[in-house]
C-alpha cells in the first residue's frame, strides 16, 4: 500500500538511507524516460514514482536542483558501467576494438535514453582540467587509447586528445540525429563512429 504523503517516516536503519537515496534516483530516472525533458521533473512527481512521501526526498536532496544534480551523476554512473561492460566483452589483445566498443556503448546509451543524455550533456563538451562524472567517462577512453599506443597502434594526437575528439565526435553525431525529424538507426551511428575513429588512428 502506498505511503501517505506527509506521513512521518521512521529513522532509517544502518545502510537504509543510502538505499533509499538510490531508490529515489532510480525512480527519477524512470520518470524522466516519460518526459520531454528535465523541466517536468518535480519532487512530488518523483515521490509518487518512488511511492514515498516528498519529505523523504528532502532528507537526501535539499531541493529540486540538488535532485537533478544527483540524477545527473546517477546517469553518468550508468553510462560508465555500460562502457566498461562493453569494453570487457572484447579481448584484451584488441585495444582498438575495446575503444570502439566503449564508444558504441556510449552512443547506444544516448540513443536509448535521449532525455537522460540531454540532461547529462547540458553543460557542454568536456573542458581541459574538468573534473566530475563526465571527466571520468573521458578517462575511460583516455585509458583505452593509451593501451592502443602501448600495443603499437599509433595515434595522430595524444591519448587524451584522441579521447576528447572521439567522444565529442560521437556526441555530435548522436545529437544531430536526436534533433532531426527523422531519427537514424543505431547502425548509422556506429558506422560513423568507426569512420571517425579511423581518422584518429595514424
Amino acid at each position: 500500500m502506498s505511503k501517505k504523503a506527509g506521513a512521518p517516516r521512521t529513522r532509517n536503519r544502518w545502510g537504509e538511507g543510502e538505499r533509499l537515496r538510490g531508490e529515489i534516483l532510480a525512480a527519477a530516472s524512470r520518470l524522466l524516460s516519460g518526459l520531454d525533458g528535465e523541466d517536468g521533473l518535480t519532487i512530488r512527481g518523483v515521490a509518487r514514482a518512488a511511492d514515498i512521501a516528498p519529505a523523504s526526498i528532502y532528507q537526501h536532496f535539499t531541493d529540486r536542483a540538488a535532485l537533478v544534480a544527483g540524477l545527473t551523476d546517477y546517469e553518468f554512473a550508468r553510462l560508465h558501467t555500460a562502457m566498461m561492460a562493453a569494453r570487457d566483452r572484447v579481448d584484451t589483445g584488441d585495444a582498438a576494438g575495446r575503444v570502439r566498443a566503449m564508444l558504441h556503448a556510449s552512443c547506444r546509451f544516448a540513443m536509448d535514453n535521449p532525455g537522460h543524455y540531454r540532461l547529462m550533456t547540458a553543460g557542454g563538451p568536456p573542458r581541459t582540467g574538468q573534473t566530475g562524472p563526465l571527466a571520468e567517462v573521458i578517462d575511460l577512453l583516455v585509458d583505452g587509447f593509451a593501451h592502443c599506443e602501448a600495443d603499437g597502434i599509433a595515434l595522430r594526437v595524444s591519448a587524451r586528445r584522441a579521447a576528447v575528439i572521439a567522444f565529442v565526435g560521437a556526441h555530435g553525431r548522436v545529437v544531430l540525429f536526436q534533433n532531426s525529424a527523422k531519427h537514424a538507426d543505431m547502425d548509422s551511428v556506429t558506422s560513423f563512429v568507426d569512420e571517425f575513429l579511423s581518422l584518429v588512428f595514424a
